[in-house]
């Protein structure tokens, strides 16, 4: 059965493992991809990161299990906004492609979406690349709707322009 929890320091080397091939992903075959991960994705060491993040009270690191596997994650944090309201982010959240849509990311975000709730976040916001299509599909399933759309023009590479 699909389950989620938060995470705890013996699944962080899984949590990497995870976190390794939803960058692979990314950066293989979505669009937008390479740089995501260059510029926004979590970096290596992934051990370190995920173990500090599951030890910081104010990140949640959610496993998302079935029968007992893990077989996907979940990252959260809080920002402070200028109005004093706070905004929940989710970072990351991956499950592997042989585990999609049986209830593994559902239930990991019911688990992110209650963690916000109790730090009286005024929304949440994450992220999904151009193209991803069953990302977007998720989101908006979870009650999501686009806030921001970020643009992007891709420059030759080599080529510097004329001054």
């Amino acid at each position: 059965m699909e389950a989620a929890r938060p995470a705890t320091a013996a699944d962080v080397p899984r949590l990497a493992d995870l976190c390794r091939m939803a960058l692979a992903e990314l950066g293989a075959r979505e669009r937008g991809g390479a740089v995501f991960v260059a510029r926004e994705a979590r970096a290596e060491p992934f051990d370190t990161g995920l173990a500090s993040a599951v030890a910081d009270p104010d990140v949640v690191v959610i496993a998302g299990m079935l029968d007992d596997v893990v077989l996907g994650y979940a990252t959260g944090r809080v920002e402070g906004l200028r109005d004093g309201t706070s905004l929940g982010i989710i970072d990351e959240l991956f499950v592997e492609p042989d585990a999609r849509a049986i209830g593994v990311g559902e239930a990991m975000m019911d688990q992110l979406l209650d963690w916000f709730r109790q730090r009286t976040c005024i929304g949440v916001d994450s992220t999904a690349l151009p193209g991803a299509r069953e990302t977007k599909n998720f989101f908006e399933e979870s009650g999501f709707t686009a806030r921001l759309l970020v643009m992007h023009h891709r420059m030759e590479q080599g080529v510097r322009p004329s001054p």
